[in-house]
Parts: structure tokens; sequence; C-alpha cells
């Protein structure tokens, strides 16, 4: 009978964040795949947790995949980790989760910590519908995307280096205008926690002078609907143009 594979997310910043659960599946697996195995070893240490560990990241998981079917398929429970949030999400997963869903290996993903989430839902913007655009392609491909966001009307939300946070913003505010509202969080979960938000003209100037470090979310708000005067708090038009 084949093993089992779990995605099991850790925590973004306070380790407090794990649960109960993924305690468990940790240290009941045969083996945890790791993106960084020195940096899942500080978390498995904490937890006492001594399960066997194996890399697996975006550079050898080609090579990875073939061999970790094996093992599932020979019986063994095999966990995957990311350094931080739930693997899949701008962190290796997929390619081993569909290569699961085409052998018929099942995959049980644990609910847990992400970084996205916790930006958007205290962004005070509208996090009814979002579109997650992970992080933006470094140089080709990148403006591109930009211009084929520009009419999105939900809400935005993209990771950034702390390097090339005041460029993709000077670079949105040119897209989208320097008028659209956005917020940056910052080490999410942990000690020196931020959210800074405004428009995107304010807060690129606000990071040229201060210098930002550590984990970013960017959550931009989505394009005005054509009929729609405000997004925050007006009058709506009516169907046919007129108010009221």
């Amino acid at each position: 009978m084949a093993g089992r594979l779990y995605i099991v997310p850790t925590p973004v910043g306070n380790l407090e964040d794990m649960t109960f659960r993924a305690v468990k599946v940790l240290r009941e697996a045969d083996l945890i795949l790791a993106e960084d195995t020195r940096t899942s070893a500080v978390l498995l240490k904490h937890y006492d947790i001594r399960g066997r560990l194996q890399s697996h990241h975006k550079y050898n998981e080609h090579q990875t995949v073939a061999l970790i079917k094996e093992k599932l398929l020979a019986g063994l429970d095999v966990a995957l980790v990311s350094d931080a949030g739930t693997p899949g999400i701008s962190d290796p997963g997929f390619l081993l989760v569909r290569t699961c869903a085409e052998e018929g290996i099942e995959v049980q993903t644990l609910p847990g910590a992400t970084a996205c989430i916790p930006a958007l839902v205290s962004s005070g913007l509208p996090c009814d519908r979002f579109c997650f655009e992970g992080f933006l392609p470094q140089k080709k491909g990148r403006q591109t995307l930009l211009n084929a966001l520009a009419a999105e009307t939900r809400t935005l939300v993209f990771y950034e280096s702390p390097y090339r946070l005041v460029r993709t913003l000077e670079q949105m505010a040119d897209v989208f205008g320097p008028g659209r509202l956005c917020s940056v969080a910052r080490e999410i979960s942990k000690i020196h926690e931020e959210h800074r938000r405004g428009t995107l003209a304010e807060v690129a100037a606000w990071y040229r002078e201060h210098e930002p470090k550590g984990e970013i979310v960017i959550v931009v708000a989505g394009a005005e609907p054509a009929r729609r005067k405000k997004r925050y708090g007006a009058a709506e038009e009516s169907p046919d143009g007129a108010d009221g």
C-alpha cells in the first residue's frame, strides 16, 4: 500500500504559529523533505521532532521527485515543508504534488501559516475577492504582466524582496496610477511586524527614506469599475448612469 504525502505549513514568524497536527505529522513521518535542512532543523529541534531530513528545493526537485515517488509507492509517509509558510505557494511543492496526483498517491495538505492572507486581511482593502500573483518576474515579462493587471478589479497580492520593493512600488505607480491604494506588510508574525498603508506614491516615498528589511507582501487595491465613482464610501451610479 502506498504511503501518503503531507504538505505541512510552518510558521512565517512566531514559532507558536505551528499547529498541533503539524507537529504530530512531522513526528510520525518516515521522511521530511525540507527546502533548507538547516532552517528546518531549528524548527524541528524546537518541537523535539527527530525525523529524517532530506533536501528538496527548486534547484534539485526535478531530480529528486522520481526517488520520492518510489519511496511513497513503497509505503513510506513523506512530509514536505518549506522554510516558512505553505509549500507550493511561491515555494517548491507543485511538481511533487502533481506527480503524486498522476500516480494516485494520496496528498493531504494541512491548513496553516502563510504570509499572503494575514497581509491581505490586515490591509484594509477588500478581501472578498483577490488575485494572488506571488513574485513578479525580475526582468522579462515584468512590464507586460503589470500592464495586464492594470484593469484587474480584484485586490492584488504580491510577494517581493526588500531590495526590489521601492522599484516595484514605483513601477506599479506608473502603471496603476500613483493614487492607487496599497498596503505593504513587512515581517508578518515577527517582532517587528509592520503595515504601511497609503497610495502607491506615498508608500514608495516612505520606503525611499526608510530602507525596508525582511519578508514583504504588497497588497494593491483593484481597479475601480468603470461606473463606480469611488471604491470607499461614495454612492455608486445606477445602471442607466443616473445617480440615486
